[in-house]
């Protein structure tokens, strides 16, 4: 099939390298340009259960995945002076809790597609991968989509895939305005890398989570056991002056948790010397079509549906996996795959993004009132004799896990 259609995947992401790897292995010609100038290490973890893991599974991903996954034991609920209220290990509710047992890193997961890329054999399709560059305009009819990019460059395409995140320019370009698809959950999240906490603060593999009012303090471990991952979310109103300013951002962050207790006076002495400081709203996005004509979106860009559900990457492999499966299904008809790609799909993401506005409420309560009855909760949860009540939640958790996944025989592993 090679050099049968010609494909550009905007964003060099999880999404964009997993449907690159894939079309590449259906012997589809691939162009992939990513604005960053290099790969981007570290970052949040992500994990994979279910269907997402299936996926990667099918991909030859797991391999990989397990020289690289993070040693994360459970969860532990803290109080302001470092008590442990409640534990939640990795194997309550049958492994379907907030700690799955595949936790890894974005940038040790995109290291993984990329060294999948890599490793393909010479009759896969050509690949044009290029960092530093990006798609500046589109210009389409029935026949392909001519693109210029930033660099200079104009080329022709047969199909275009826009997987450039929750901010993504391919869908402003050619869908509409960022403030048309996209929702305000009303809070924002930031993390960054701090060195990990002395073990009489933290244990060894288990994420710590000290609630305060408006906020969240999460602090998980990294690849690197030197170093933890410092995540912090709030709940505000929205304001536009917050972007793209990094020294607001980061006031922000030391206002809303002044005076607070457990590790928060050393994350917030580290915050403004580390290097992969990342903060951004709380975002979902819903669109009524994830394709107009030869262009479709995927991962975050179309179906983003925050990072409190926790599905981003989970929905970014499986969507990748179903595009690429049916482009390659039906190569010279776009609006079948498309079609194909978003009824598969569709369900899934629905499921995934209902209340997801009532769950920032739920995880930031107000007062110190509200954050006590809420420790409260997760320690009637995690308690022995209420085996039911963890029963209910392994299946609001893991509903996703029964979603059917198709078979495409251009997904092998060759």
């Amino acid at each position: 099939m090679s050099g049968s259609i010609r494909v550009l995947v905007c964003g060099g992401g999880i999404a964009g390298n997993a449907v690159a790897l894939q079309l590449l292995r259906a012997g589809i010609d691939t162009t992939v340009v990513e604005r960053a100038p290099a790969a981007r290490p570290g970052g949040q973890a992500v994990d994979l259960r279910g269907p997402s893991r299936k996926v990667a599974e099918r991909m030859g991903l797991l391999p990989g995945i397990r020289r690289r996954q993070l040693d994360e034991r459970g969860m532990v609920f803290i109080d302001d002076r470092g008590r442990q209220l409640a534990r939640m290990p990795a194997e309550m509710f049958g492994g379907a809790g907030l700690v799955a047992e595949i936790e890894i890193t974005r940038g040790d997961l995109n290291e993984v597609l990329l060294d999948e890329i890599a490793a393909l054999p010479a009759e896969s399709g050509a690949l044009d991968y290029r960092y530093g560059d990006w798609a500046e305009a589109f210009d389409q009819d029935a026949d392909a989509v001519r693109v210029r990019f930033a660099a200079g460059a104009e080329a022709e395409f047969d199909l275009v895939i826009g997987a450039d995140g929750l901010h993504s320019a391919t869908r402003a370009q050619v869908f509409g305005p960022h403030e048309q698809f996209t929702e305000y959950l009303g809070a924002y999240i930031g993390f960054f890398t701090i060195p990990t906490p002395p073990r009489t603060m933290l244990e060894t593999g288990w994420v710590g989570v000290y609630p305060v009012p408006g906020s969240t303090v999460a602090v998980r471990p990294d690849a690197d056991p030197a170093t933890s991952m410092a995540i912090i979310s709030t709940r505000i109103p929205a304001d536009d002056a917050l972007r793209g300013d990094t020294a607001a951002q980061q006031r922000l962050i030391r206002d809303r948790l002044a005076g607070h207790g457990w590790v928060v006076p050393a994350i917030l002495d580290t915050m403004a010397e580390a290097p992969d400081f990342y903060f951004d709203e709380v975002s979902r996005v819903r669109m009524p079509s994830w394709s107009r004509g030869r262009v479709v979106l995927l991962g975050d860009a179309a179906y983003c549906g925050s990072p409190m559900t926790g599905m981003g990457t989970a929905l970014a492999l499986i969507g990748a996996y179903l595009l690429a499966g049916e482009i390659a299904e039906t190569p010279t008809d776009s609006a079948r795959a498309f079609d194909r790609y978003e009824e598969l799909l569709r369900p899934l993401v629905t499921e995934v993004q209902k209340g997801t506005e009532v769950s920032v409420r739920m995880r930031h309560p107000d007062t110190r009132r509200g954050v006590a009855f809420a420790l409260i909760l997760m320690r009637v949860l995690v308690s022995r004799p209420l085996s039911p009540l963890r029963a209910l939640l392994t299946r609001l958790i893991g509903a996703q896990a029964e979603y059917p996944l198709p078979e495409y025989s251009s997904a092998a592993v060759r």
